[in-house]
């Protein structure tokens, strides 16, 4: 829609993309089909929501009804989102690593009718729970394979219904999207949660349409470029940006097939645009100081050289002024360095977009000085979820941006940073009490987060309200800044900060095996597992005076006394950690909890 008549729901900014784009040949979405990416137009898009409506609305799913979904990144996701949508119906997504019980919590609470499901994988899971599930009548699947149960009801069936179902019915689709309305609650996303039981995040067409248009009024997207979509669709940052936005301009999407593919993916895809998470050029960033060092000293000398280079001309740019002899240097360092780094992701890259954690600012710098840029924002789902955001002209690492059109930001007493705008979620569902938490009676949403803002207005987040340590000393440790300073080493790959309440610091450590194997290599160190690896005493050593090294210049309460070397990762899937990569620290302490208390024995 024109800029004049922007579109006020989801379910316009489909109808008006996919009647733009109709004739095009060109696809809207790409997947991967026995090895190879195959395309989806937006015309054939189109066909497959409606026809996926007619399927759902023959069963009896109807307005205000609440139907899960539980699968990876791919077109079937969308099309079941949006047909739901259009219905007036209220999608629950989940992310597909969640247990069975985990699940039987969010369904029940949301009172969910229907359930999509993926995979025999996720069907299983269903199938296990869906007894306990009194609202639960009808389940999905999004493929016909394996599938022996009777009851569920597979996709070729479903888009026969579909099909029967339109003709019985003619245009009815259109019929329940003209009824939809921007205050009409559309979906409810659980938040991942690092604490406790999740809650329900409501969020209206109003909430998502205002963050879309705001989102694209200050990040150039268009119909030209291609997004590689791999943070899972159930987050609202990646369904905000790397699918409602996207989509809105008409640009192609592409599924990555994993997470652990992505870097395959983005040569195959070519992508312009990446929406991700700072792990992801944090282990680029690992890989590449990994080949560099084991490089011969002149192109190590070459490697450092440009990124230096690269560094001044990123400077010298901002100050307006390039002097010829340095764009020389720079010219050259990028036929030597740059050029071969940017192939890495594809070549066609114009920016990354990072949200759901800090960047460190490090990261920022280099990715700049070999030419990758990477725009942090700042948001949570319970904002739609964008807040703050860098702009190609005007971005600052360290921080996340500054507010989007329509937000309102201000500092607390306390340091935390609250927001009020369109984009605010309409509360918490089931969950009155906790919404009041949140949200002051003045509309301010609390965000949890401290920071500030720069002289230019650009804000630091500085760690999360509630991760603050209370040293027993009584003094104030932001974990997040120190564990992100740790994880610059190439032998750190996950670092966990201990300290509240207590007298010092202490940290679990997750070692980079990958690396740490050549150095047992080098030292002629053998052992049988990781685990026997990371209990070695010349390891523990190499630990000892790399975590000293790093932390000289961090105050005395804030330094790392003692610490574990952990054989095993943290993952998503033992709950450790989030879906985005943030570390769930009371679960973590939990598990832990022996390992903990040895590092503070005969402490008093």
């Amino acid at each position: 829609m024109s800029a004049e008549q922007p579109f006020t729901t989801i379910i316009e900014m489909y109808q008006d993309v996919t009647s733009r784009f109709a004739s095009e040949s060109r696809p809207f979405l790409l997947h991967k089909v026995d090895g190879e990416y195959r395309g989806i137009t937006f015309s054939e898009y189109r066909r497959l929501v409606e026809r996926f409506a007619g399927g759902i609305a023959s069963i009896g799913i109807s307005r205000g009804d609440r139907v899960g979904i539980i699968a990876e990144n791919r077109p079937e996701w969308v099309v079941a989102d949006m047909a739901i949508v259009g219905l007036g119906a209220i999608d629950v997504p989940v992310y597909p690593t969640l247990t069975p019980k985990q699940l039987e919590f969010i369904f029940n609470d949301a009172g969910v009718r229907a359930v999509i499901v993926s995979t025999q994988f996720q069907l299983n899971k269903v199938l296990k729970i869906r007894s306990d599930i009194p609202s639960l009548k009808h389940v999905i699947l999004m493929t016909d394979r394996g599938n022996e149960d009777t009851s569920v009801l597979g996709v070729s069936r479903l888009y026969e219904l579909g099909d029967a179902y339109g003709q019985q019915h003619p245009g009815f689709f259109q019929a329940s999207s003209a009824k939809v309305a921007p205050e009409d609650l559309f979906t409810i996303i659980y938040t991942s949660g690092t604490t406790g039981n999740p809650k329900g995040v409501m969020l209206t067409h109003r909430n998502m349409v205002s963050n879309i248009l705001a989102s694209a009024s200050v990040i150039p997207f268009g119909p030209k470029d291609t997004f590689l979509s791999f943070l899972p669709l159930c987050h609202s940052f990646e369904r905000m940006a790397g699918y409602y936005t996207a989509m809105s301009l008409g640009a192609t999407v592409a599924y990555a097939e994993s997470i652990d593919t992505v870097r395959d993916n983005l040569l195959e895809v070519h992508p312009t645009i990446v929406t991700t998470v700072p792990r992801l050029f944090e282990r680029i960033h690992s890989r590449i100081i990994k080949q560099v060092d084991a490089s011969p000293p002149a192109r190590q000398r070459i490697f450092h050289w440009a990124v230096q280079v690269g560094k001044d001309f990123a400077r010298a740019r901002r100050r307006g002024k390039v002097p010829t002899g340095l764009r020389f240097k720079h010219a050259l360092a990028a036929k030597l360095a740059y050029s071969k780094l940017q192939e890495r992701t594809g070549g066609r890259i114009r920016f990354f977009v990072s949200g759901g954690a800090a960047l460190p600012r490090e990261l920022g710098e280099f990715f700049e000085a070999v030419g990758i840029i990477i725009l942090e924002g700042y948001g949570l789902t319970e904002t739609s979820p964008v807040l703050t955001a860098n702009r190609l002209d005007d971005y600052r690492f360290g921080t996340v941006g500054k507010a989007i059109p329509g937000v309102e930001l201000k500092i607390a007493e306390d340091g935390e940073i609250l927001a009020k705008g369109p984009n605010i979620m309409r509360g918490y569902y089931n969950n009155p009490k906790a919404t009041e938490e949140v949200i002051d009676k003045d509309g301010w949403f609390h965000t949890g987060d401290i920071g500030m803002f720069d002289s230019e207005g650009h804000l630091m987040i500085t760690d999360r309200k509630k991760h603050l340590f209370v040293s027993s000393g009584g003094k104030n440790i932001a974990p997040q800044p120190i564990e992100n300073l740790f994880l610059r080493s190439k032998y750190i790959d996950q670092f966990v900060l201990v300290g509240d309440g207590r007298m010092f610091c202490t940290a679990l450590v997750v070692p980079e095996f990958e690396i740490l194997k050549e150095f047992a290599s080098s030292r002629a160190i053998t052992f049988s597992s990781e685990a026997e690896l990371a209990t070695n005493i010349d390891v523990r050593k190499l630990f000892h005076d790399e975590i000293d090294r790093m932390q000289k210049d961090l105050p005395h309460f804030e330094r790392v006394r003692k610490f574990e070397l952990l054989a095993t990762a943290l993952t998503v899937e033992s709950g450790e950690i989030t879906p985005t990569m943030k570390v769930r620290r009371r679960i973590v302490e939990q598990k832990y909890s022996g390992l903990i208390e040895k590092m503070y024995e005969g402490t008093g």
